[in-house]
């Protein structure tokens, strides 16, 4: 049974037969993985196959049922009776339609995406333009660093507000420092499926947070469409103490103190900007694990110069900005529920 993407609710699940490599760049958000070549075996029936297709096609075949055995066998041994699976690969064809056309002799309703991924990741590249362009961005527009920005985010998502993390679908926090510890970036694919899906969520009669971005957070593109959303967007501009702002900054950034070397290279590309001597201080500032100390030098001889720099123009209404000042505790939630107060929400 061939289907579409718009007959993607009408299945319990979604498989991607894909190997595990293909999978890991880009798939189906929700979509599980069952492959019926993995990684290695993919590369030589593809080998093969410039030499001898038929032998190719015959060794695929034979890899491919013993494959579909071992999932029948582990991953699929109790799905019901009734279970209705949609199955895809790259491109609709001889991995879907094996796994397809056995889990229907099995007795399953299994569906086979037409097109297969490539058809999703055309139908993610049109939609995100259309996504953007409906829902109704507050923007935090150029707040200085360390005003809290994703605390605040965070705290308007517990206070049941529409937000867009957009640094934490990337994993990264978008600045010479923000590499997440614990995680790498997604692949440019699976960011675009991971934001369409969470731009398709909304309610567009509700606003949405989003913290203002650079065209890039980290190795990850934002779409074009996105981007004139957000500076099209109304403008929150949020203001906190000094004191607040080197307390956030040394919470979010603590780990770095455990891999001095790291933390060094990290503030090495800022050497041309501030120069040797200055880098040397800051070397020995994470030597001595005087994080406020650090942080407060960063503040004023790069953060803030930079936000100088940086142009407001780009902004549309940052005009118009309403401020917010993070109440004086540090309680974001406070401050998150007396911006929707304001707001009406």
């Amino acid at each position: 049974m061939l289907s579409t993407l718009a007959d993607l609710n009408h299945f319990d699940e979604v498989i991607d037969v894909r190997t595990p490599l293909e999978f890991a760049v880009d798939h189906i958000p929700g979509a599980i993985n069952a492959p019926v070549l993995s990684n290695e075996e993919r590369v030589i029936v593809g080998t093969l196959y410039k030499q001898d297709p038929f032998a190719a096609t015959k060794l695929g075949a034979g890899l491919v049922a013993s494959n579909i055995g071992l999932h029948l066998a582990t991953t699929f041994k109790d799905k019901p009776r009734n279970w209705k699976p949609l199955i895809y690969c790259w491109r609709g064809g001889k991995r879907s339609g094996s796994m397809a056309t056995w889990l229907n002799l099995i007795g399953w309703k299994a569906g086979q995406l037409q097109g297969g991924y490539k058809a999703y990741r055309t139908d993610v590249l049109a939609q995100t333009g259309c996504a953007a362009s409906r829902i109704a961005l507050y923007c935090f527009g150029r707040t200085h660093t360390g005003c809290g920005k994703t605390r605040l985010l965070t705290a308007l998502a517990q206070a049941g507000a529409q937000t867009l993390d957009l640094e934490g679908l990337a994993q990264h926090r978008g600045s010479v420092l923000g590499a997440n510890p614990s995680s790498s970036q997604p692949s440019q694919k699976l960011f675009d499926s991971l934001l369409t899906r969470q731009l398709a969520q909304f309610d567009p009669n509700r606003p949405v947070f989003v913290e203002a971005e650079s065209k890039r957070i980290g190795l990850i593109h934002l779409p074009a469409s996105l981007m004139l959303a957000i500076r099209a967007a109304d403008c929150i501009q949020i203001e906190a103490s000094f004191a607040d702002r080197i307390r956030f900054l040394c919470d979010d950034y603590s780990h770095l103190f455990n891999d001095p070397a790291n933390f060094k290279s990290k503030l090495a590309r800022l050497v041309e900007m501030h120069g040797k001597a200055v880098l040397a201080h800051w070397h020995e500032l994470i030597d001595e694990g005087q994080k406020a100390e650090l942080f407060s030098e960063l503040i004023h001889k790069h953060y803030d110069p930079a936000y100088k720099r940086s142009s407001q123009n780009n902004y549309l209404r940052m005009d118009q900005a309403r401020t917010l000042t993070i109440d004086p505790s540090g309680d974001l939630s406070h401050s998150a529920k007396q911006l929707l107060h304001e707001l009406g929400e």
